[in-house]
């Protein structure tokens, strides 16, 4: 899980109002700080499968919001893979 502090950093870089919490930038961005964060823990528990399935499904729900971004708003949806540096 992502600090309080580290999570709401990550919500005001990418949010789109004042009150923005819950757009597709910011999932994707939060998704993708977790993600990181657990390829960094795969470094030394490779046998943590339990986990890594977790990262599977985050991957997964990270993909399906950005092909809706893309869909939607492709302007959106190349700032934001641009900003987190995200191959596609």
């Amino acid at each position: 899980m992502l600090a309080r502090e580290q999570k709401q950093s990550v919500v005001d870089t990418y949010r789109t109002h004042p009150t923005d919490t819950g757009s597709p930038e910011v999932q994707i961005a939060l998704l993708s700080e977790r993600i990181s964060q657990l390829t960094e823990h795969f470094k030394t528990h490779q046998k943590d499968h339990g986990s890594r399935r977790g990262l599977l499904m985050m991957v997964s729900r990270r993909r399906s919001l950005l092909d809706y971004l893309k869909k939607y708003d492709s302007e959106r949806y190349k700032t934001v893979i641009s900003k987190l540096g995200i191959r596609k």
